[in-house]
């Protein structure tokens, strides 16, 4: 039996869990969401947030990978055996996020290429959304659209070839690559931005602080819910992660150093697009809130219409546009990474079978993305699979340890054991009560808004076949899973290179 991959460095490790963390929602999601919910004063209970939900979710993940050495469904099989189909949940999540977030790369990758000669021209939406994508009306998927199906083929192809790598010589080399050259990009699009004429009138608006919202219980919703999608929580990926840690790990200080990283990233995020929003407001005369947006908006329709007006624009659009292809790739593959672990250790087959059968089936249904009506299903599907599969199931994973297996205190001591940092009362009150707590009145807020109106106007039975039956197939098809029982000889496996280390 081949031992257990692991990672060569620590560093390694850090950085994809960091890859894996800053996603696209850094970049296009943080800044409008804390210019909507206060400016400066939304970092109060962003931060709180961080440090009560935030990082003692990603110890607790870390620590259940790292103690139990396995995937996600397969350690919370240790934890308990009914508790099994919550990692499948979790994977079967990833699978479906798998399949439209190459969608966005592909159009970054086209993007990137558009930006030196600006050929959006004077009406980016049109050219977004009429040009691009052809976009048809919901419910008409078309034929398939070359521009956005041969990237997609692209995207696919390094992801295949990283995972292929396995741990050490795919995704830690991808990392090691993406991830600093990510930060560069970004640094250089920063410090651009705030050489732009209107750039300090973009940055007031996003940290000019707004105190009387603090009293609003919405914001504070919105900063758990920004730290707990963006720091890849409860999507399978870091439990598995921190499988592949040597015996030998400190735990705690990973998980500060993960989490301080993507708020770091966040913030750079912010000051970045927040700049040169300014100097769209002061070239067109409006207030910067006129022109503030966020998600696929800001990065292919309102982007583009300010590179337009930039000096050097054919640079700045493409550095731009590479940061999302980067980013992007990085939290691809650890999103692909979880199903290829479970299907690996569940069905005994080598990694190069876990990833044809796993990212191939991934990559056919990811065509359905790739037609004209792919923006409309994507929208659809990455709402409800995001606000009923990843917080619905990370609230079902901190209820059932927490409340049902009582597990805290012994996961306490198993990081305890291997970290500098000791954990105290603060870290099960936080997971045993505050994360529950905010968690289940997200779930009520969503469900409150779904029933009050259509979510984005679409029709009700489309929301229904690609919204509500993909959220709850994911469930269904966790539970599928467990029906297969495990191969005997993965059991109880313990590999000799457990006991190797890495730099503390």
């Amino acid at each position: 039996m081949e031992n257990r991959s692991q990672w060569g460095t620590r560093l390694g490790f850090l950085l994809a869990a960091m890859g894996s963390a800053i996603g696209l929602g850094n970049i296009w999601r943080f800044p409008a969401t804390a210019f909507e919910n206060g400016g400066g004063a939304f970092f109060l209970p962003y931060l709180f947030a961080l440090l009560t939900a935030g990082i003692p979710l990603l110890i607790l993940e870390y620590t259940i990978g790292h103690k139990y050495r396995g995937s996600a469904p397969k350690s919370y099989s240790k934890i308990s055996k009914g508790m099994e189909w919550i990692g499948w949940w979790q994977v079967a999540v990833s699978f479906v996020i798998s399949t439209y977030y190459p969608i966005i790369i592909a159009w970054a990758i086209m993007y990137s290429y558009f930006s030196f000669g600006q050929q959006w021209g004077s009406d980016a939406t049109g050219f977004f959304v009429a040009d691009y994508l052809q976009l048809a009306d919901p419910g008409t998927f078309g034929s398939m659209v070359p521009m956005v199906l041969f990237p997609l083929l692209a995207v696919w192809l390094i992801v295949f070839f990283f995972l292929g790598r396995g741990v050490k010589k795919g995704i830690e080399v991808a990392n090691k690559i993406f991830i600093p050259t990510l930060v560069v990009i970004f640094l250089i699009i920063v410090v651009r931005a705030l050489t732009l004429p209107g750039a300090l009138l973009g940055l007031d608006a996003f940290f000019k602080p707004d105190w009387s919202m603090i009293a609003d219980g919405s914001v504070w919703v919105a900063a758990y819910g920004q730290i707990f999608f963006s720091l890849s929580i409860a999507f399978a990926i870091m439990i598995t992660y921190a499988s592949y840690l040597p015996k030998k790990s400190d735990i705690t200080n990973n998980a500060f150093i993960t989490g301080f990283a993507n708020s770091s990233f966040e913030l750079l995020a912010g000051i970045g697009v927040f700049a040169t929003l300014g100097f769209l407001a002061s070239q067109s005369n409006e207030a910067v809130s006129e022109v503030v947006a966020g998600g696929v908006g800001l990065a292919f329709m309102v982007f583009p219409e300010i590179i337009s007006q930039m000096p050097m624009a054919g640079l700045f659009g493409f550095l731009f546009f590479a940061s999302l292809v980067l980013a992007g790739l990085s939290s691809m593959i650890s999103i692909s990474e979880t199903y290829v672990a479970a299907v690996q250790e569940k069905f005994n087959v080598s990694r190069g079978k876990a990833v044809a059968f796993g990212g191939g089936l991934a990559a056919v249904l990811s065509l359905f993305f790739a037609n004209q009506g792919g923006l409309n299903l994507l929208d659809t599907v990455d709402r409800f699979i995001n606000s009923y599969g990843v917080a619905l199931s990370g609230l079902f994973q901190v209820v059932a340890i927490a409340w049902f297996a009582k597990g805290l205190k012994d996961f306490q001591s198993h990081a305890d054991s291997v970290s500098d940092i000791k954990l105290g009362l603060w870290w099960r009150v936080c997971l045993g009560i505050i994360t529950p707590v905010v968690l289940g009145y997200m779930m009520l807020q969503n469900l409150r808004s779904e029933l009050l109106e259509n979510y984005g106007g679409y029709p009700i039975e489309y929301l229904f076949n690609f919204g509500w039956v993909v959220a709850i197939g994911a469930m269904f098809v966790g539970a599928l899973f467990t029906l297969k029982k495990w191969p005997s000889n993965k059991a109880d496996e313990k590999s000799d290179s457990e006991d190797e280390e890495v730099a503390q």
